[in-house]
């Protein structure tokens, strides 16, 4: 490529460094911010395991990798290490200022040895209650093999030492998870004062107690934590059911190469010395010294701490205005169009249109594809209930959601149980588009409903994530969902899509058609623009084609949440390109597409980003909006968002992720989206028609 190209690896670090920001924010409510560090980690973590991971295989094959990458995985690796250690500074700083700030508000973090009397006391008969049974220490020696370190988890590095003989021991002890134990204990305390301990400083407390039948009178405890190549492999063994294989996969996962040691900057050498030996880690490997708290995902559900100004304030969701208690859903999907946003729209919206789907006499049917579900699903809920009345339901489980996996064969399982036709997939493909498809039947009369969405069927991810929903009765659209619908059932049946894209099936080619028709309007003097919004670009063709696209005049307006391999702004190379970040308290991941098309602008939704990985090896579906006043919603949508200058950064080839500054009043889009919604679903305002 002629023009910039930023690896995509090292463009993500930049979108977790977004996140860092408004952890750091003094604007955001102090317990936010300790959430956005949470958010950080837990990135971080999925970063190592995946991205790192797949580099560092691709590090074996140097000199083919970097033609297919167009860059050095080892580089790369290099880059990355130095720009998270980097960031890890940061974040530390970040903590201990967030301490700080609650001291203020009289909200104490104290450890094991700043207890008083009465804290003590509590700590005692917590531990003893709640925590010993649960503790479980193994004794390293050098003949011994240390366990498989579950990445999910920190652990105890443990020096036990005889101050008179001067002998040393060591141990490991994995702390419990929060599954079993809350991480963060509140306790008794002075008056007007509120007061948190760790569960680790609990152990740290208790460590005496489970080690007293040993000779050792000092114990030191380390935290470390092992993060692991999270690749799957699937052994092509046709005797063996999918199902099977992927299960055998998942647990060769708990066993996969270390990528990441994150251990206690105070940890002894001599001691550090033989972990990394005991886990066969050697130079090549990312160490990171860190404090003696790892794990900071936790603090995404830190606990409930009352206080003015410490969390968000509420935005509740606005009740759509075209859906009614007591009416039937279907009956106004007739009639017309209905966009969801999620969540300015509750998520409340689409499980009472599949119960009612579930009791209609005349719903024959209800297709659905399933990626990531609630722990707690009433999707799967209202299936089954279909299932139970007789309707013919059809799920596409995705097994191959990442970290997702085991949930996905459960829900299958439970699925199957109740009569509900389940495929597993696409050989060769993952499923990720976002379908829904009702058939209802009345006399002689076959009527369908399709819903086609920018993201999962999830009412816990709905309350956080940003994301688009369309329902419709269209033709246009539905008989071309049923195509899609077909194909699962039939992967040799392919058939044409005229309105919907469907990768890997011609929407790249549609996608860099539409690219060339506005090159090409710009070329000939008229108005041309393209305004996309979504999670990822990273594709080098759809790069290059954009950089085409600006170059001859189009402007080019791009709102991106994460990875991002364009160099927008430069001049005399991209100055048509402009491309913001937003970052705010929900996660963007509505993905939709608007080209001027000399004036009779196209709009679309898409469960698609673009990247090769999407592009040409998944299932996904990017949807054209037909009704008018749907389209200028979404396009009100993307101009709010881009006139935003309080939470949306500027991306550029530096990687600067400075704030958008303008002398506009401020704008905070999320706030002015749930504004904008609230006024068109109030009577006498502009709702959609």
């Amino acid at each position: 490529m002629s023009k910039a190209y930023i690896p995509k690896e090292i463009s993500w670090l930049s979108f977790n460094a977004r996140v860092l920001q408004e952890a750091a924010n003094k604007e955001v409510p102090l317990l936010e911010r300790f959430s956005f560090l949470g958010i950080y980690s837990n990135n971080l973590d999925e970063y190592f395991r995946v991205r790192v991971a797949t580099l560092r295989r691709l590090a074996l094959f140097s000199n083919k990798a970097k033609s297919i990458l167009g860059y050095s995985p080892k580089a790369a690796l290099k880059s990355i290490q130095q720009i998270v250690l980097r960031q890890n500074e940061l974040f530390e700083q970040t903590y201990t200022d967030l301490l700080g700030e609650l001291k203020k508000r009289r909200i104490l973090f104290v450890n094991e040895e700043q207890l008083d009397k009465e804290q003590v006391e509590f700590v005692r008969q917590y531990f003893r209650k709640e925590v010993r049974s649960r503790l479980m220490p193994l004794i390293i020696t050098r003949e011994n093999k240390l366990p498989n370190l579950t990445d999910d988890a920190i652990y105890f590095a443990i020096q036990l030492h005889n101050s008179e003989t001067d002998k040393k021991r060591y141990a490991l002890l994995e702390i419990p998870s929060r599954s079993i134990l809350p991480r963060f204990i509140r306790l008794p305390g002075k008056k007007g004062n509120r007061y948190v301990i760790f569960l680790d400083d609990i152990i740290r407390w208790g460590l005496k107690e489970i080690f007293s039948i040993l000779p050792f009178d000092e114990i030191s405890a380390y935290t470390i934590k092992v993060t692991r190549d999270a690749e799957l492999e699937i052994a092509d063994d046709i005797s063996v059911s999918y199902i099977d294989k992927l299960s055998r996969s998942l647990q060769q996962r708990k066993k996969g190469s270390p990528v990441r040691f994150v251990h206690d900057r105070d940890i002894p050498a001599e001691f550090l010395k033989i972990l990394t030996k005991k886990l066969n880690l050697g130079s090549d490997d990312v160490m990171m010294p860190g404090n003696r708290y790892h794990n900071f995902k936790d603090f995404m559900k830190f606990i409930e701490i009352e206080g003015e100004g410490l969390n968000y304030p509420k935005l509740t969701p606005v009740r759509h205005p075209a859906i009614q208690y007591g009416k039937s859903i279907l009956s106004v999907i007739r009639k017309r169009d209905i966009m969801f946003y999620f969540p300015y729209h509750p998520f409340d919206h689409f499980i009472d249109l599949l119960r009612e789907a579930s009791i209609d006499p005349f719903v024959t049917s209800i297709n659905i594809t399933l990626y990531r579900l609630a722990r707690n699903s009433s999707v799967i809920n209202a299936l089954m209930n279909a299932a139970r009345n007789g309707k013919s339901v059809t799920t596409v489980v995705e097994l191959q959601a990442r970290f997702d996996e085991e949930a996905n064969i459960h829900w299958g399982n439970r699925l199957t149980d109740e009569g509900v036709k389940v495929i597993y997939g696409v050989p060769g493909l993952k499923v990720h588009s976002k379908l829904c498809l009702i058939t209802r039947v009345k006399g002689e009369v076959t009527q369908r409903y399709a819903a086609v969405g920018t993201g999962n069927f999830n009412e816990d991810t709905a309350r956080v994530y940003t994301d688009h929903l369309l329902l419709t009765a269209d033709k246009k659209i539905t008989n071309e969902v049923l195509k899609a619908f077909n194909f699962f059932s039939a992967n040799y049946r392919k058939d044409k899509f005229y309105h919907l894209l469907v990768s890997p099936f011609g929407m790249r080619n549609r996608l860099l058609m539409m690219i060339e028709n506005e090159t090409k309007n710009a070329k000939a003097g008229k108005e041309a623009y393209i305004w996309i919004k979504i999670n990822n670009l990273t594709d080098n063709e759809v790069i290059s084609k954009l950089y085409k696209a600006g170059d001859a005049g189009v402007q080019v307006r791009l709102i991106v949440r994460g990875m991002f391999s364009m160099a927008p702004g430069a001049k005399g190379v991209s100055e048509n390109i402009k491309a913001t970040g937003i970052v705010d308290r929900f996660l963007e991941h509505s993905r939709f597409m608007i080209f001027c098309n000399g004036g009779d602008e196209l709009v679309y939704i898409t469960s698609a980003d673009f990247m090769p990985r999407n592009l040409d090896h998944r299932i996904e579906v990017t949807c054209p909006v037909l009704d008018p006043a749907i389209r200028k919603e979404i396009i009100d949508v993307f101009t709010i968002q881009w006139n935003d200058n309080v939470k949306a950064r500027v991306i550029d080839a530096e990687l600067s992720n400075s704030m958008v500054s303008n002398s506009k009043p401020p704008l905070r889009s999320q706030t002015e989206i749930h504004r904008y919604y609230s006024e068109i679903s109030s009577p006498g305002g502009q709702p959609a028609q």
